[in-house]
């Protein structure tokens, strides 16, 4: 194999799922480097291919990591990087490996494969074209409400993971700064045996989690509808109103706001409170 770095999907869940270039990158390639060791070990095992080669990538001690692949590289070496489960650097540990590797002037080829987003998409149902991913929220309520207020303008579905620990917080949080009329798909344990798709209003969402204690336990993609059409404003305008209403009374964000847009001042007023609302 060339002596390039091959950023490797793997499966989220069902086994199968894994590709059959993913099985011949993994089994010729000189080095393995992985999220854990241990879980690769197995998944590496259950296809009959040797784990000998495994060193450890991970968020603790990626810079330190990226230099050894480096070298390894340098060496003419081929290495395989894989995370714990579906797309490395995508809410994952990756994204300073490969860019250190692109710094040294070494390639680095991507392995599609397994991505929950992706999958929970395309099983979702909600119509708009546009998504943004936002991954994980921050853990602490108060900076997830401010984060979810910053997205609260968009008009793109909204695409979030989340632990089971903090599903319930999110889902309430979300309700309440979104607008409980959007709508929510909870898209649990994609791929694995106890998948779950559910789709309803936001203000129907915390109640359906808690009917059953099982239906919080697992890995979540949560999807919520974007904002409706509000006015002519553009998502851009809109969002540099919801930036400024984090940190100004009504009145004074939605005049610097007409500033700095150039956009009108009603328009940017209904919207303001719209958002104050929600």
């Amino acid at each position: 194999m060339e002596p390039v770095l091959y950023v490797v999907a793997t499966p989220i869940g069902n086994l199968r799922d894994i590709t059959l270039r993913a099985l011949d990158v993994l089994s010729a390639a000189d080095v393995v480097a992985a999220e854990d060791t241990r879980t690769t070990a197995q998944l590496l095992t259950h296809f009959g291919i040797g784990a000998n080669r495994l060193m450890a990538v991970h968020k603790h001690n990626e810079r330190g990591a990226s230099e050894k692949i480096i070298s390894a590289l340098q060496a003419g070496k081929s290495v395989a990087f894989v995370s714990d489960a579906g797309t490395p650097a995508v809410s994952d540990p990756g994204a300073l490996l490969v860019q250190a590797v692109r710094e040294a002037g070494l390639r680095v080829i991507p392995i599609p494969g397994a991505n929950a987003a992706v999958a929970a998409l395309s099983v979702s149902g909600l119509p708009d074209p546009h998504f943004l991913f936002y991954g994980f929220l921050p853990n602490k309520a108060a900076a997830r409400r401010t984060a979810l207020q910053s997205l609260a303008g968009h008009p793109f579905t909204l695409v979030f993971y989340e632990a089971p620990h903090r599903i319930v917080g999110s889902v309430a949080d979300m309700c309440t700064i979104l607008g409980g009329e959007r709508q929510i798909v909870l898209a649990r344990e994609v791929t694995k045996l106890f998948e779950t798709i559910h789709a309803c209003r936001l203000s129907e969402a915390e109640a359906w989690l808690q009917a059953d204690p099982n239906r919080q336990r697992g890995e979540f993609v949560l999807l919520v509808s974007g904002s409706p059409p509000q006015s002519g404003l553009t998502p851009d305008t809109l969002n540099t109103l919801s930036l400024l209403l984090e940190e100004l009374p009504l009145k004074q964000a939605v005049q610097l706001a007409a500033k700095i847009t150039g956009a009108s001042r009603n328009e940017l007023y209904q919207s303001a409170l719209h958002m104050k609302n929600q």
